[in-house]
């Protein structure tokens, strides 16, 4: 290898935009801003939602319903999903989560009785549908609510 076989790494290099440097530049005269008016004066800071003075969209819009900032969200895990665990097995927050049944525990996980089980497991969970407490201790399990 020689001196004159090595080549520069070529890298990408984006020029700073020089703006105001007379018309054969491209950015001469108005700087790349348009013509007059607020745009193209400095400090000119429009919100993205600004119309130019029409009344914005998210006004004209109608509000509809209530969104409570209070409301519980929580993970819901059906019967059917916790059937396939062994006999005797306690199914807690953590097992749900190493599984994959739930992936975000929110405000708590409550248990809806979607499904059949006939496998006696202890389920422990934030809140319980009825039939699902039903279905559990029909089955020979327990049902325990962390409060």
């Amino acid at each position: 290898m020689n001196l004159k076989d090595v080549k520069a790494v070529p890298f990408h290099r984006k020029r700073r935009k020089r703006v105001g440097r007379g018309r054969g530049s491209g950015m001469g005269k108005t700087s790349g801003r348009g013509g007059k008016g607020a745009t193209a004066r400095s400090g000119n800071e429009t919100s993205i939602q600004f119309e130019g003075g029409q009344t914005p969209l998210f006004r004209r819009l109608p509000k509809r319903g209530f969104n409570n900032p209070f409301k519980k969200r929580y993970a819901i895990v059906n019967i059917r999903d916790i059937a396939h665990f062994e006999s005797g097995t306690t199914v807690t927050i953590d097992r749900l989560k190493d599984t994959g049944i739930i992936k975000k525990v929110l405000d708590g996980v409550k248990v809806l009785g979607d499904g059949d089980i006939k496998k006696s497991l202890t389920v422990v969970a934030h809140r319980f549908s009825k039939v699902a407490m039903e279905k559990i201790k029909a089955a020979g399990g327990e049902a325990k609510v962390i409060s």
